[in-house]
């Protein structure tokens, strides 16, 4: 009985690490198109005929090993960069110097929409006192009928009525393909968009017609200042050394959530909508993290912001519009 779970066990493992060695050289960067398709197919083929037609299986497993090996010590060596093509929407970085309560942020992303593809590029400093920081909102973007997945957002409010939002994302290249599985294999670098609201949220809101909630957090004022010093570290990080970013470790809410287990202890061990996170705002809404008297549907309800602006793309006190409740 054990040998025959050892037997399954290393089954396991030695095909999802031929699964996954395949598709390590299929995304590798090899140069064209067709040739990582090739190379991957006829390693896998290889390996897989290998095993089926060799006199002796167990040495044949050992070479298998070591070439497993050789692929994983070449992914090892594959670092990210900051000198790339990048698309213009991620084009460039943010940086922050603290003096005493002061942030002062560089490179805020406000650019001004006149479709999804049509906009004027415009980045702006700006200082903010962090003894102004009063609020963390959460913010989730669903598009093409998506259920499970959305993109997250954060926003932090100032007492002066101003609001900056953080978006994790993908540092895309200039006709660069974007997918999860991609995401998975060292594809694309890693960067925190520090943006104006009219930005972040607008462009989904107006111009991508995505489905867009925006909740209030029941983050104590002390915490979310917090949590704001330790996603400025992390944009300062990541400006002086690059990531890469990772579908399911280093996404827009898991990269969020390491943020978060810095300031605030996790209610729960795991919770698969950590993953599915078009979920998330009903986990935090169980563990108390969302703001409202209302039941779940209804919070979720008066918190779609679309309604709120749908009509009218003006960028003009945005922030405002999406917020009648508290208004």
């Amino acid at each position: 009985m054990k040998n025959r779970l050892l037997w399954i066990v290393g089954f396991f493992l030695f095909s999802a690490l031929w699964i996954w060695s395949t598709l390590a050289i299929r995304f590798s960067g090899l140069p064209g198109e067709n040739l990582p398709i090739v190379i991957s197919i006829i390693y896998a083929a290889g390996i897989l005929l290998a095993l089926i037609f060799s006199p002796n299986r167990q040495k044949t497993a050992y070479g298998i090993l070591i070439l497993f090996a050789f692929v994983i010590l070449a992914w090892s060596q594959k670092k990210p960069s900051h000198d790339r093509d990048w698309v213009e929407s991620v084009s460039k970085l943010p940086k922050v110097t603290i003096e005493g309560n002061l942030a002062h942020i560089h490179n805020i992303r406000d650019f001004d929409y006149r479709s999804e593809k049509d906009f004027s590029i415009r980045y702006y400093d700006k200082t903010f006192d962090l003894n102004q920081i009063k609020s963390v909102d959460y913010a989730l973007s669903y598009w093409d009928g998506n259920e499970a997945i959305a993109h997250s957002i954060l926003s932090f409010g100032f007492s002066d009525g101003e609001y900056l939002a953080v978006s994790v994302e993908t540092r895309l290249e200039n006709n660069e393909p974007q997918s999860g599985l991609r995401g998975l294999f060292k594809q694309y670098e890693l960067i925190y968009v520090l943006g104006d609201e009219r930005d972040l949220l607008r462009l989904r809101t107006n111009f991508r017609k995505e489905e867009v909630f925006l909740y209030p957090t029941t983050v104590e004022k002390e915490k979310v200042r917090k949590l704001f010093q330790v996603i400025i570290e992390r944009v300062n990080n990541i400006s002086s050394k690059p990531e890469f970013y990772n579908t399911l470790t280093q996404s827009c809410l898991s990269s969020l959530i390491s943020d978060f287990k810095k300031v605030l202890a996790p209610k729960s061990f795991f919770d698969v909508r950590r993953i599915q996170n078009g979920y998330s705002d009903a986990m935090l809404f169980e563990n108390g993290w969302i703001g409202s008297k209302l039941n779940f549907k209804d919070t979720k309800r008066v918190h779609h912001i679309n309604q709120y602006v749908f009509d009218n793309i003006n960028s003009e006190n945005y922030s405002v519009k999406i917020r009648p409740q508290i208004n």
